[in-house]
Parts: structure tokens; C-alpha cells; sequence
């Protein structure tokens, strides 16, 4: 049955061709883009849907978590409307198959080749994650493969910006996504971040390296127990030698707890080239499929014959007649016939037949002998090709210039495929690392893929991070260096308040490699201040020279002191035998009114020499008056009044 839908033009515009493909919520159709005159891919939303606001703005956040990013590892998309009661989204047209339908043909891949598909994956992923973006659909069915190699991800569709938690929510209180996928967070608690993505890779990566997904079930919810109570198998339980840094890779990536993964795409890429590094893996193309043989591809070997028509001159002397489908037969009455005799000598020529003209008999000679020749310089040609001619030597590339290594391979007969590119601490920018196949002998045409350095991979912690609070610069410090590993310490710093931070060790700016460690300095505010002598000044002089340190002043309850004049500070609390205080602190003076006052000590019946102690350990100074006698018999001031520290007591001493 005829789509209804084919032939419709959307806004004018978009022209619908071909339907490629349908899901459960949305067709994709080729199209035309009448206005810019090229083939584009619109899916139109399923009519029992596009009236349902909730799918409605699931399918407009496609359109736009899409339209922000821009990688080549992702499908662009260009525009999103509706018209015609069709609600649709314009994106580009890669021709190709999914990673599903290369599942389905080949079972498995090879490790060089699981991670040259997972590769691209991750690139488009990482570049999502930096945007804020999460996925939360990562499956084969979303990863398209080009006819080119050009792997894409592909279907937004349950995308979410990443809110002010680190994390997406679930729509409307329904669990979307395909189960066999889903991290066990998502499945419990309907929330997704970047490492679910990073679950869900993990999943295809074993389901490319066993050709089925590790966990199967009668139904959706049996697979989600398993997803969520047990660990991912080891591929190599299925495939016997897979090496074991890659099965530790897939444990890794699909572990339940989300802390224990990579904390994005990004780096779940840098382990997986890590991991490729260490067993030494060459890259190789990515698998489509697709015989690079077939009928449509010409080579020198197999290029079709072009069709002669009777008359050429050429088909006369040959004595065969070419029909339309490159077929050759002999012309009725003509045979082969032998070109030497027994003895090696060519045969006299036939005579002409009579009634064919000199001209016509000399032409064909001609063209005879040129046929000859045509023939011993292709058999010659043919020779040389299948000897030693078609050999040719990969030059030493590695260490040149980019685009002069494509101008040596290109002089010596070779196809450049350029080019990977990977960050290097050993060779400068656009310098080649590598090439596949390596230098040595090949067959000429063969295709050299040339692994080209980036230079040294650096980051850089922003200058205008320094002094600015240390809860607000944490968070953005893991959301754009997570490559960088960051510590703190704490320091003393009279100019940055507490809790900012004073710097970077290495400072801020400074080039930094992946995986460096940068201690933050943290600021404890203002250093501790000790508390200096004010005692015998003045109450405003011993204030201005406590606030001039910081402190704050507090005057207290008057006090008496024999060495201070009234009028001027006694003590300070805390003082200065108390050690640094925390700067800011609060200082109580204390202002002198006298010296201290003393109660007089009854030193009636004493001997002269006892009272005359006891009142001087008092405090006070002895006036004697003596008749005859060594006993106190009156004082003055009387015992028990209160005077000066430092007053006259009188004593009478007599018999």
C-alpha cells in the first residue's frame, strides 16, 4: 500500500520522497529541501501521538537538545514544525544501516573492531555530556553507520538538559527507554546522568564483542531484576581469549553503582584508547558491511568491455563481434585461426577476395599489425603487473609533516586515508605518528591510514577562579576540567576572605597534562593577632591602637591598681600573655579610678614588731607613738575601716 504521506510538502518545503524507516512513535521519510535543493530526512511523529502534549514536547526537545550540539559523530538536525497535522523534525540523511542491522549480519566484531565503532560513539557522546545534554537511549538501534564509516548517534528523543541536580528525571512517571540498556538507576529511581549513558555504552560495547546483550528474559521486567542485582558478565565467558584489560573495561563502565564509572563519555574514551594502547591494537575501519567489491566498483581487472558495433574495423580484423551485454561470439565464417605455423614462422598472408578493394585490404593490414602490437604491450603490461608492478614500498612516514606524508604516499602509488588524529607528549602537531599498514612492502593503490598527532594534550584552570568562594568553584571545576585531578589545602591570608580560594598550585593558568593533580588553596581568613601591652595608656589611645589591629573594643567595669594613675587602662582581656587571637576578636579594657582599697587589721595588744608587720602586710605604713612599753594600746584609723592601699595607721605602744 502507497504511504499517504509520500508526496506531501511540510511548510512548503520539505517534499516527502521515500519512507526509510518506522517506529512505534515516529516515521522517517528521504525528502527534498526545495529550498536548498538536497536530500534530508524528516520524521514525522505517529498520528495518535502528535495530539498528546507530552510526546509533543518530548519530540521538540529532540529537535533542540539535537540542534545544540554540533559534532560530526552526531546527526544534525536543521528545523522542526508542524504542518498538515503532522508534526515533524528535518534531519540530515546518512546512508547506511545501524549498528543493529551490522549485529544481525555479522554476530560479533573483533575488539580493533568494536572499538573503532565505539570510538565515534563516545566522540559524539562526550561532546553531549560537555553540553549538558544526557541521552538516556544508548542502544544499537541509535548508532548509524555510513556507507562511508562515518559513525553517528543518532534519536534525541529522550534527551534531557542536565538540571541543577546533575541529573534527568523521568516523564510523567513513566520509565522510557529500552530495558535491555537501562543502568540500574534509571530502572529504580527513574533518574539518569551522564554515567547511565556510560552504562548503556558499556552494554553495546559487550553486546558488539559477544553479539548479544548480557542479560535476556522471558519479559522487559526480568531483564531490569538482572540489571539491577547482578554484575555484567565477563565477554570472555562468552568469547574464550578476549584479553582481560577489556573484560576489566566492561566491568568498569557497567558497574551498579554509578560512582564507580567513568564520569562521562570523555572519560570512558580516554580509558578505552588506554586499553587499546596496552594491547597494542592498530585502528582499522569501521566494519559497514559492505563488500567493497561488488558489481558497481571498477577496477582494471574486472572494467566491462565497451560494446563494438559490426562496422568498427577493428571487430572485422579480430574476427568476434561484442553483443549488448559484453559478450563475444565469432562472425559467421570467420574462425580464430592460428597467427604461427609449426615451424614458428607466420603463414603467408591470405590473398584478397576478389571484388574487396586494395584500400579496404590495406587498412585492415593496419590495422592488424596495430592490434599485434596493442596485444604484446598489454600482455607485456599484464606481466609486469602481476610480477613485480603492482609492488610498491610504504615510506618511512613517521615523524613528517602531514601533508607531506600524503605527497610521499601519493609519488609512491598509494591511496592516503587521512586521518586519525590522538594527542601526543611525543611528536608536535600534524606531525604522523603511525600508519596502517606500517612501512614496508605493498600492493600499489593499497590505502594507508595515517594516525596524525594533535601535539601535547593541555588544560588550563581559569585565572578567574582565584578569590572567588571555594563552594562555587568546586562545581565548576569537576563540570570542565574532569580530566584534572583537584586537592585542597587550607593557609592563612590577610587579604582573601574565608573560605575563598587564594590560588592554584600549579598556578591558574599554567598548562596542565590529563590526570595532573592542582592543590587549591583555600583561605582561613586573617591570620591570628596577638594582643599588645595598652596598660598606662590612655583610653583612647589604647583604642585606636587596638582597632588599628583589628580588634573590637570593649570598655569594662573600672577598676584600682597601685601602679597605674587613675585615668589610664589597667589591664586588657585577653591579654597579651594569652597568645594570637582570631583577627576580629573582641578586647575588654579596664580604666584604673585609685589604687586598690585595703581593710584595716586590728593590731590592738600586739607587740610593736607584730602590728607593725601585719599592718605593712596590709598595704599600709606604720606611724608608732611609745611611753615605756611594748604593747599596742590604741590605732588609728580603728580596725576594720576601709582606706587606701598605702594609707598612715597610727599606734599607741605603752606599757
Amino acid at each position: 500500500m502507497t504511504d499517504p504521506v509520500v508526496g506531501l510538502v511540510l511548510e512548503g518545503r520539505y517534499r516527502l520522497e521515500e519512507r526509510l524507516a518506522r517506529g512505534g512513535m515516529s516515521t522517517v521519510y528521504a525528502a527534498t529541501d526545495l529550498r536548498l535543493h538536497k536530500t534530508v530526512a524528516v520524521k514525522v511523529m505517529a498520528e495518535h501521538l502528535a495530539h498528546d502534549p507530552t510526546f509533543v514536547d518530548r519530540f521538540t526537545r529532540e529537535a533542540r537538545a539535537a540542534a545544540m550540539l554540533s559534532h560530526p559523530n552526531v546527526v544534525g538536525v536543521s528545523d522542526q514544525g508542524s504542518d498538515q497535522d503532522l508534526v515533524f523534525l528535518v534531519m540530515e540523511l546518512v546512508r547506511g544501516r545501524t549498528l543493529r542491522d551490522l549485529l544481525t549480519a555479522r554476530g560479533r566484531l573483533t575488539v580493533a573492531e568494536a572499538f573503532a565503532v565505539l570510538d565515534p560513539v563516545l566522540s559524539g557522546l562526550t561532546a553531549a555530556h560537555r553540553a549538558g545534554i544526557v541521552h538516556r537511549d544508548v542502544k544499537p538501534e541509535n548508532v548509524l553507520i555510513g556507507i562511508d564509516g562515518v559513525v553517528k548517534v543518532a534519536d534525541f528523543g529522550l534527551a534531557r538538559a542536565v538540571v541543577g541536580t546533575g541529573q534527568t528525571s523521568q516523564t510523567g512517571g513513566v520509565l522510557i527507554g529500552t530495558v535491555a540498556y537501562l543502568s540500574p538507576e534509571q530502572l529504580e529511581r527513574g533518574r539518569a546522568d551522564a554515567r547511565s549513558d556510560i552504562y548503556a555504552a558499556g552494554i553495546v560495547l559487550y553486546e558488539m564483542l559477544t553479539g548479544h546483550p548480557p542479560y535476556g528474559g522471558d519479559t522487559p521486567l526480568a531483564v531490569a531484576y538482572q540489571h539491577v542485582h547482578h554484575d555484567v558478565p565477563a565477554p570472555s565467558v562468552e568469547v574464550p581469549g578476549l584479553p582481560w584489560p577489556v573484560d576489566e573495561l566492561v566491568a568498569r563502565t557497567t558497574r551498579r553503582d554509578p560512582a564507580g564509572r567513568p564520569l562521562d563519555a570523555g572519560a570512558f574514551l580516554a580509558e578505552m584508547n588506554h586499553v587499546r594502547k596496552d594491547l597494542g591494537i592498530e585502528p582499522v575501519p569501521v566494519p559497514t558491511g559492505r563488500s567493497t567489491a561488488g558489481p558497481d566498483t571498477l577496477r582494471p581487472t574486472n572494467r566491462p568491455t565497451r560494446p563494438r558495433h559490426p562496422s568498427d574495423p577493428m571487430t572485422e580484423v579480430l574476427g568476434h563481434r561484442t553483443d549488448r551485454a559484453g559478450r563475444t561470439s565469432m562472425l559467421p565464417g570467420m574462425g580464430a585461426g592460428p597467427t604461427m605455423n609449426v615451424n614458428g614462422r607466420r603463414p603467408a598472408i591470405e590473398r584478397a577476395r576478389p571484388g574487396v578493394p586494395q584500400h579496404i585490404r590495406r587498412r585492415r593490414a593496419r590495422f592488424a599489425v596495430a592490434i599485434i602490437i596493442l596485444l604484446a604491450v598489454t600482455i607485456g603490461a599484464v606481466g609486469w603487473w602481476l610480477g613485480s608492478g603492482r609492488w610498491t614500498q610504504v615510506p618511512e612516514l613517521i615523524g613528517q609533516e602531514q601533508n607531506a606524508a600524503i605527497d610521499l604516499l601519493q609519488s609512491a602509488g598509494l591511496d592516503p586515508d587521512c586521518c586519525d588524529k590522538q594527542w601526543s607528549e611525543e611528536f608536535p602537531e600534524g606531525a604522523v605518528m603511525s600508519t596502517h599498514p606500517a612501512a614496508g612492502e605493498a600492493i600499489r593503490g593499497t590505502n594507508v591510514r595515517l594516525m596524525v598527532s594533535k601535539g601535547p594534550e593541555r588544560f588550563k584552570v581559569d585565572t578567574a577562579l582565584v578569590s572567588k568562594p571555594w563552594a562555587e568553584v568546586e562545581p565548576q571545576l569537576q563540570a570542565s576540567l574532569p580530566e584534572i585531578q583537584f586537592t585542597t589545602s587550607e593557609t592563612y591570608d590577610n587579604n582573601v576572605s574565608q573560605g575563598a580560594v587564594v590560588g592554584f598550585d600549579p598556578p591558574a593558568g599554567t598548562d596542565l597534562k590529563r590526570d595532573q593533580v592542582v592543590t587549591v588553596v583555600v583561605s582561613l581568613g586573617h591570620e591570628p593577632v596577638a594582643v599588645p601591652d595598652v596598660t598606662g595608656q590612655t583610653p583612647e589611645q589604647a583604642v585606636a591602637n587596638l582597632e588599628a589591629l583589628g580588634f573590637v573594643v570593649k570598655k569594662g567595669a573600672d577598676g584600682r591598681s597601685a601602679g597605674v594613675d587613675v585615668g589610664d587602662v589597667m589591664a586588657v582581656s585577653p591579654g597579651p600573655g594569652d597568645g594570637p587571637v582570631k583577627f576580629g576578636s573582641t578586647v575588654t579594657i579596664t580604666v584604673s579610678i585609685g589604687v586598690p582599697l585595703v581593710n584595716v587589721p586590728d593590731v590592738t595588744g600586739m607587740k610593736e614588731d607584730e602590728a607593725t608587720a601585719a599592718l605593712k602586710a596590709a598595704g599600709l605604713t606604720v606611724d608608732a607613738t611609745k611611753f615605756f612599753g611594748n604593747k599596742v594600746r590604741q590605732q588609728q584609723p580603728a580596725a576594720g575601716q576601709v582606706v587606701e592601699q598605702g594609707s598612715t595607721v597610727k599606734i599607741l605602744v605603752t606599757l
